[in-house]
């Protein structure tokens, strides 16, 4: 009979007479025994009951949920199952401000979400969610899930607590408990517009406190990325973060080395573009999170010639945010890095590089460095270095470089790079405003504005030697004339 057990329970076994079993081999038989007779450990909140506020108790109506949302809910419940509009998107109408997107949380599998709605599609493979289409909107609508404890722990997490996965359906409770914060735990049903609240979020908005559901240094271990989050949200939505789930970040936030990468930086992308950044950078300084493990915004932010610029940016962006404007990442991630590629770029220059040169190293070292600890996509870098590398040009104002500079298809977009860096004493006010007149200005007035001193010397043009233009200048059957190879073409 040992022989059908698996290898660390029948070497249990063996030495049950000799010795006491250690605790990693007492683990491997508890694990066997739990799988063989199906146990899961105990589910705390699973049978939980929510407080139910009617509509006369909250502010939602069911006209501020979009026409596909209301319709998945609508649908799903009328085949049977529960189905709710779920986290960011009722605390923001809660809060007065309007969703980006809805979601909708069901009790019904994703095979079953899929058999309802005939424009759907079922996506991921850790855990799959359903895409429901209804024109040009998408509703994202997912099952239940239940709390990290439904599945083994060692199994589940790395050595610093992070977990690894937790891709359980459960109940409508605790996919509640499941979630971060209080305030993103609210269900709100819109076919009889009440919103159901497990954990005391109503309440807590009220209050402008930002509350994580659970223990929260359990919470930040399972993802350090909480903290980054908290942090967002506190500056977004105007909530102070509870002292108890501010009091173990100083202690924990060591464990957003471990975080990969990519979801890393998305998450400090979210926060730069939440158009709050200016707050949100705010709070993660007197949270102590941006030193060291953002190296980013330590370098930029600390830096006293450049750290004015860097914040002109990101108060530019949530200006642009605020007016419904589009905004580009790479601008922000290049006034960001800004600081670095000057230090560089006076360093290559001081070695006796010229200019142009010197700033195509300094470029490529600043993004070197900033890979070693956050590693920004390379899609970006293509912008980046062009506004970097189109910044001299704007001091260069003789001659047909700056009708060549307007032409430049990045003009604009260097062009607010340098009067941002002017605004900000980073460089020279006046040549701002020499190319703020000279865009906007006629033919015959761009020809005056011309610093002739700027133009340079022409260059001396070397005769040809052979071929068929033998002693002929250009235009007289000597081919054109050579063009202008300078660097900053």
């Amino acid at each position: 009979m040992a022989d059908n057990f698996p290898a660390g329970l029948r070497l249990a076994a063996d030495d049950a007479d000799d010795a006491p079993i250690p605790a990693d081999k007492r683990q491997v038989i508890k694990k066997y025994i739990d799988k063989l007779f199906g146990r899961r450990d105990r589910v705390t909140h699973k049978d939980a009951r929510p407080v139910i506020y009617g509509a006369d108790k909250h502010n939602i109506r069911r006209e501020d949920i979009s026409r596909c949302a209301r319709k998945t809910c609508e649908e799903l419940q009328r085949a049977g199952y529960l189905a709710f509009v779920v986290g960011g998107a009722v605390r923001d109408i809660l809060l007065g401000m309007k969703p980006k997107d809805f979601d909708v949380a069901t009790s019904a599998t994703p095979e079953e979400v899929r058999s309802v709605f005939r424009r759907s599609r079922i996506i991921g493979r850790r855990f799959q969610i359903v895409h429901v289409l209804c024109g040009p909107e998408v509703v994202e609508t997912s099952t239940f899930r239940a709390h990290f404890t439904r599945e083994a722990d060692e199994d589940n997490r790395d050595e610093h607590g992070r977990m690894l996965s937790d891709n359980v359906f459960g109940t409508q409770a605790e996919d509640a408990m499941r979630r971060d914060f209080t305030v993103n735990a609210l269900f709100y049903d819109p076919v009889k517009e009440e919103v159901w609240d497990y954990v005391h979020g109503l309440k807590d908005l009220k209050a402008k406190k930002l509350v994580m559901i659970g223990d929260p240094a359990t919470r930040y271990r399972e993802d350090p990325v909480r903290m980054l989050r908290a942090a967002r949200l506190g500056a977004k939505l105007g909530l102070a973060i509870d002292a108890k789930s501010r009091e173990p970040i100083p202690e924990l936030r060591h464990l957003l080395e471990n975080v990969p990468q990519a979801r890393l930086f998305e998450e400090i992308l979210k926060l730069l573009l939440s158009g709050n950044a200016v707050e949100c950078v705010r709070v993660l300084r007197e949270l102590e999170l941006h030193h060291g493990l953002l190296p980013l915004l330590d370098t930029a932010l600390d830096d006293p010639e450049t750290g004015p610029f860097a914040m002109a940016a990101l108060r530019a962006t949530d200006e642009r945010l605020a007016q419904g404007k589009p905004v580009s990442p790479a601008f922000l991630l290049a006034a960001l890095l800004w600081g670095q590629v000057e230090k560089n770029l006076r360093k290559f220059e001081d070695k006796g590089q010229p200019t142009i040169p010197a700033l195509h190293n300094a470029m490529h070292e600043a993004l070197d460095e900033q890979r070693e600890t956050l590693a920004i996509p390379r899609r970006f870098d293509a912008t980046m270095k062009e506004l970097w590398l189109l910044q001299p040009r704007f001091l260069q104002r003789g001659g047909h470089r700056p009708y060549r500079l307007l032409e430049h298809p990045r003009f604009r977009a260097a062009y607010d790079f340098f009067e941002l860096r002017a605004a900000s004493a980073n460089a020279p006010q006046e040549a701002a405003k020499w190319w703020e007149r000279f865009q906007d200005t006629n033919p015959d007035e761009r020809e005056r504005m011309l610093v002739s001193d700027e133009a340079g010397p022409k260059k001396k043009r070397r005769r040809r030697r052979g071929g068929k233009g033998k002693g002929k200048g250009p235009g007289e059957g000597g081919g054109p004339a050579p063009s202008d190879m300078s660097p900053e073409t």
